[in-house]
């Protein structure tokens, strides 16, 4: 069975940082696409970044240049490192391995930006 298990969400002050961690179970995670998605309250998942097989990533707008995807094959985790975090920044964050027309997702993982 497919697993995505997040950690690392929690309560931190703004302009701290937070590092997420999904680790993938039931797939070949090295041929999977990764992505962190988040979900605000009342709005819509949107992507946050998102990292190839390959390694290449790509980044919102309104994150890039303080968060950063990276990913381990050998331990089949990909992580979101968030620096200078914003209130705003506050949402559920999801994660997503996806290959061709397969999609899996996390079940989130709560991340509050507050003082």
């Amino acid at each position: 069975q497919v697993q995505l298990v997040e950690s690392g969400g929690g309560l931190v002050q703004p302009g701290g940082s937070l590092r997420l961690s999904c680790a993938a179970s039931g797939i070949m995670f090295s041929s999977y696409a990764m992505a962190w998605y988040r979900q605000a309250p009342g709005k819509q998942r949107w992507l946050v970044a998102s990292i190839s097989s390959g390694g290449t990533t790509t980044y919102a707008v309104s994150v890039k240049g303080r968060f950063t995807i990276s990913r381990d094959n050998a331990k089949n985790t990909v992580y979101l490192q968030m620096n200078n975090l914003k209130t705003e920044d506050t949402a559920v964050y999801y994660c997503k391995a996806s290959l061709s027309s397969l999609e899996y997702w996390g079940q989130g993982t709560q991340v509050t930006v507050s003082s």
